[in-house]
């Protein structure tokens, strides 16, 4: 799931990027907080040795003299962590606090600035060391200077500040990471955006692609519609050339037909029922074509609204100039304001074949009602004619199959329909009817 979701792989390579940014910004802080309190600490010594540097003079003996050592109580205090030490060729001085110890000399301490070390002292401490020679007499000899304290606070003060700042940028991390979330989020959100628009173009093979709001989608969006419109050039090309082929089959058909007329009345019955018999296959297969045409040309978007009982009513007033249809009754039992959720040329051609086929076995009356119901809009028409057996009802729907083998016709009326209606994003169903037959409910959800 993760690794076929961009969504997820921008908020792991955020998540790692900024922990490992904030791991190296928490090493360079605690470092750079060491080095402040190595620099307060050398600041503190560099003053003292100021101090103890005004106070030193050589004795007759050519050993150092501190007239006044500089006030501290650890530097009274034996391994008391801070200590003094002033050494020349003719002896040394040094603070109490070092007791009979010595701070390591050095030969090469600088002889203009104080200069900072780390080192190791005595009674097991580890010690920065700040140190400088100083000539108190012009031309004599130089004096080492050494100050000296334990390290220990300075890392104790370190580790402290590592993890309470680790703390901190834990919880640092989890807030830039619901920020890296809700940056994915929005940033996504046009993505989603063309997903909907293109769901809409799946549906509706005229709609296109909307301008997106960001210039970087533009090309995507570009790409798609120009994707579309070839795609929709192609398929109209194919409805042309597949219904330009059904009507052209039209008169030879008619033409066979006459001549099987003609070897009938000759007495060819048994040549004539032959070429009926064919004649009979290639006209199902020209209806077939002519269907598919038309099923493919209907146009499923929420912009098409049909007024049900007016389209019900043309479709009645035709059929009920035919032979078959003048003997029935028809009841419209439709409220003048229903609309249905298609464009009113689709709804024809999905009614036509229903109501042809309720004409065609209904014995007295058909009846065209509808009813708004939750969430959706339904119609049904239903007849009192033999009906079909709850057995066979799916095999109705089916394009080609035929129920009744004696009687004229293809079987692709209710096919049609169903394929129509689920065209259009509706439903059909079969059930038996309360006047004795057919009835055929018509479904579509209301999306309003």
């Amino acid at each position: 799931m993760i690794a076929g979701s961009l969504r997820w792989r921008l908020l792991l390579a955020a998540a790692a990027a900024i922990l490992l940014a904030l791991a190296v910004a928490w090493v360079f802080m605690t470092l750079l907080f060491e080095w402040h309190l190595l620099r307060r600490l050398e600041s503190e010594m560099t003053r003292d040795g100021a101090r103890l540097a005004a106070a030193l003079s050589i004795g007759a003996d050519g050993a150092p003299r501190v007239a006044q050592a500089p006030a501290d109580s650890r530097l009274d205090t034996p391994a008391g962590g801070y200590y003094w030490q002033a050494s020349s060729p003719g002896g040394v001085v040094r603070s109490r606090s070092l007791w009979d110890a010595e701070l390591a000399r050095v030969e090469d301490a600088p002889l203009d600035q104080w200069r900072r070390r780390q080192a190791s002292g005595p009674f097991g401490q580890s010690l920065v060391v700040v140190e400088r020679r100083i000539r108190p007499d012009a031309g004599g000899a130089a004096v080492l200077v050494q100050l000296a304290q334990d390290d220990a606070p300075v890392r104790a003060a370190r580790a402290e500040f590592g993890r309470e700042l680790a703390a901190f940028l834990l919880l640092l991390w989890l807030v830039l990471l619901g920020a890296a979330w809700l940056q994915v989020r929005l940033g996504l959100a046009p993505l989603a955006r063309v997903g909907r628009d293109l769901a809409a173009l799946r549906d509706n093979a005229v709609a296109r692609l909307p301008d997106p709001p960001l210039r970087e989608i533009q090309p995507l969006a570009d790409a798609i519609n120009a994707l579309a419109d070839a795609r929709g050039e192609e398929l109209a090309r194919a409805r042309r050339r597949a219904a330009d082929l059904a009507h052209s089959l039209k008169t030879p058909l008619a033409a066979m037909a006459a001549q099987s007329r003609r070897a009938r009345e000759q007495g060819a019955v048994q040549a004539a029922d032959g070429l009926d018999r064919a004649i009979d296959a290639v006209h199902r297969t020209v209806e077939a074509e002519l269907a598919r045409a038309r099923i493919a040309s209907v146009r499923r978007d929420s912009g098409g609204q049909a007024p049900a009982r007016a389209a019900v009513e043309r479709l009645v007033n035709v059929l009920e100039h035919t032979d078959r249809g003048g003997e029935l009754a028809f009841m419209i039992e439709i409220p003048a304001g229903l609309q249905l959720p298609l464009h009113p040329e689709d709804l024809s051609e999905l009614l036509g074949p229903v109501l042809e086929n309720a004409v065609r076995y209904a014995r007295r009356q058909v009846r065209i009602a509808s009813a708004e119901e939750a969430g959706a809009s339904r119609l049904w028409i239903e007849d009192d004619g033999p009906g079909i057996d709850a057995a066979l009802a799916g095999d109705a729907l089916v394009r080609g199959a035929r129920l009744d083998e004696a009687g004229p016709g293809t079987g692709l009326g209710l096919a049609i329909a169903g394929e129509l209606a689920q065209a259009t994003g509706g439903r059909i169903a079969l059930e038996r009817s309360e006047l004795g037959g057919l009835k055929v409910c018509l479904d579509w959800k209301r999306t309003g």
